[in-house]
């Protein structure tokens, strides 16, 4: 027995936004966490620092960055689904 897909693939009128998307905030995220990684390599004492309610920079650094990336994913899925929406609209005229 052959099982089909669960929904038809049609054509993505939004791809090369979606990545365009996709690409801008990589970058500002891979920037931010080079931002850290250096800060790890050349300034150790600073990641020491005691910043909020006991915790060090590290830990709120490190926090921040998987919030942070929680965050982009939610807002990227957010705009993808408004460009498809648009943009199929606009192709079915």
């Amino acid at each position: 027995m052959l099982h089909g897909p669960a929904a038809e693939l049609g054509v993505d009128y939004a791809s090369k936004k979606k990545k365009k998307l996709g690409l801008i905030l990589f970058l500002c995220y891979a920037v931010i966490y080079a931002s850290f990684v250096i800060i790890g390599l050349s300034y150790t004492e600073l990641l020491g620092i005691k910043v909020i309610a006991g915790l060090n920079l590290a830990v709120v650094y490190g926090m921040g960055l998987i919030i942070l990336a929680i965050v982009m994913g939610y807002i990227y899925s957010l705009i993808c689904s408004y460009m498809e929406d648009k943009m199929e609209r606009e192709a079915n005229k």
